[in-house]
């Protein structure tokens, strides 16, 4: 392998630990052991715990900052969820994917179908 870039193709199993976090949680596993009769162990466990719960919870925050995506182009297919009644002989259907939103009714028995599925 002489002809291949050194550090090329390695799996990166431990992401890179912030310093400033590092010496905020050795703090506060410090000034716990010292203010408390808890084990340094149980401490350490704390930390981690709550640190993973502030990630998730960023994280989730952070995908519901996310704007809405535009609609697509118009002539293009878009995926709903309506569901359709014939008033005369009860037929149902669903409709899957539409050219837009609120598509007009399909048509059944010669009249247009009614709809079952309420809009939101």
């Amino acid at each position: 392998m002489a002809g291949r870039p050194r550090g090329t193709g390695t799996l990166r199993v431990m992401p890179k630990l912030n310093p400033r976090w590092l010496a905020i949680g050795t703090l506060i596993v410090v000034v716990g052991a010292v203010v408390s009769d808890v084990s340094v162990v149980s401490l350490i466990i704390a930390v981690l715990a709550g640190a993973l719960i502030f990630k998730v919870g960023f994280a989730i925050l952070g995908g519901m900052a996310q704007p809405i995506p535009e609609p697509p182009p118009a002539g293009e297919l878009r995926k709903v969820k309506i569901e359709y009644r014939c008033t005369i002989c009860g037929t149902e259907i669903r409709m899957t994917v539409a050219n837009d939103e609120m598509p007009d009714p399909p048509r059944h028995c010669l009249e247009d179908m009614d709809l079952v599925t309420p809009v939101e």
